[in-house]
């Protein structure tokens, strides 16, 4: 597979296939990424923007989901395809650098929406024709990769840059509608013809997105000090968060990670592809998302505690903010007991529970101050911690 000389050769990986440096180097401009669909919600936290954060989180979910499938085959430290990697890095890099400004174009500079969704489009090119080269042996393959280009790349495109003409909830609503045909498109025509060679490696790269989205968790805590003196609420408050996110590890990595990593290396073919697609692409970016948007809440939380000159300690955390402290969290607990569902046929009561509690406890948080309000959200992420760990852990039964 690939050209006659070994710098330009894609090579194929081999089922034990682990993560390599080249993918980690790769993940880097994702941490950036993530760091920047924060801050444009932080910027205007309303709830049109948090919705626009999402529509804009999932597009940037797509263009790392490509090439994790895509290195799961190939490898990545090869010399075409890490060619390729680096490549990509610049185009999201750039993707990034645009996201502060996709629904608020700063004038006098390059227009922020359209640049956006020309660098998005290359992505997802240089992904299917990677793709395309990788295996030119493989019928079913180039079937999904022209299936995919016609239903689940070109529509959801143009819809892009026709909103990328318009501003606010058009904009907002135009994309939402590319980011819903593109997922449904890859829904119907995903079934088949892709491959998962290593499941331990693709349960492996999502696991390092994980983390890459609770670390910004974490550095939304230092962002939301900056500037401000050390005090002990500050103390205090940074800690809640930090147990907060560590939380949120645990439940995964514990409850959620291995069994599904292994329902996939029980399975083979289409329905391995099925499952990978489920559990993965799909279960994983709610999963992800409810972690940037409890970084949101963080964020400002931890800001207000600092912030003495314009806020009282007392003072509560208001409108959509409050909502997202504990609604992402929420967001997080129902997405993993929907992937312990889909790969282990588990049914979780405390994470529903907690998730339920999670969702609808925003008009609560607005009556507490906000330092209470993060104790309280530890205390829960942490007793769920506790009983989930001190019941069995989820065992993968033959169905699902």
């Amino acid at each position: 597979m690939g050209t006659s000389s070994e710098g330009s050769r894609l090579v194929a990986t081999e089922g034990g296939h682990r993560v390599t440096p080249a993918e980690l180097f790769f993940d880097l401009v994702f941490v950036y990424a993530i760091t920047q669909v924060t801050a444009l919600m932080a910027a205007d936290p309303s709830g049109l923007r948090l919705l626009g954060g999402m529509v804009a989180m999932a597009l940037l979910w797509w263009c790392w989901c490509c090439f994790a499938w895509l290195g799961n085959v190939v490898r990545a430290d090869s010399g075409a395809m890490f060619t390729v990697l680096v490549s990509v890095m610049a185009v999201v890099l750039i993707v990034s650098l645009t996201v502060p400004e996709l629904y608020a174009d700063a004038p006098g500079g390059l227009p922020a929406p359209l640049v956006f969704v020309v660098c998005y489009g290359a992505v997802r090119v240089l992904h299917l024709v990677t793709y395309w080269l990788s295996d030119p042996t493989d019928q079913a393959l180039r079937h999904v990769l022209r299936r995919t280009a016609l239903f689940s790349v070109a529509p959801p495109f143009a819809l892009l840059l026709v909103g990328a003409a318009f501003t606010g909830m058009t904009q907002t609503l135009i994309w939402l509608a590319a980011v819903a045909i593109d997922y449904l498109g890859i829904f119907l025509t995903g079934k088949s013809g892709w491959r998962v060679a290593s499941p331990g490696h693709f349960a492996e790269r999502h696991g390092l997105i994980v983390i890459i989205a609770l670390g910004e968790s974490i550095v939304a805590i230092g962002v939301g000090v900056s500037g401000f003196p050390l005090s002990t609420p500050v103390v205090g408050a940074a800690a809640l968060g930090l147990l907060v996110s560590a939380g949120l590890w645990r439940l995964y990595f514990r409850q959620v990670a291995e069994p599904a990593e292994h329902r996939l290396t029980a399975l083979t073919g289409d329905d391995r592809t099925r499952l990978a697609r489920d559990a993965y692409t799909f279960l994983h970016l709610p999963l992800v998302a409810g972690v940037v948007i409890t970084a949101l809440g963080m964020k400002k939380a931890l800001q207000q505690v600092a912030d003495t000159h314009h806020y009282d300690l007392a003072e509560p955390l208001h409108g959509v903010v409050a909502w997202a402290l504990p609604g992402g969290v929420g967001v997080f607990l129902l997405a993993s007991a929907a992937l312990l569902l889909r790969t282990a046929n588990h049914r979780s009561p405390v994470l529903l529970v907690g998730a339920g509690v999670c969702l609808v406890a925003g008009p609560a948080v607005t009556l507490v101050p906000s330092l209470v309000a993060l104790a309280f959200l530890a205390a829960l992420v942490t007793a769920l911690v506790l009983v989930q760990d001190s019941g069995a852990r989820p065992r993968v039964t033959a169905t699902g």
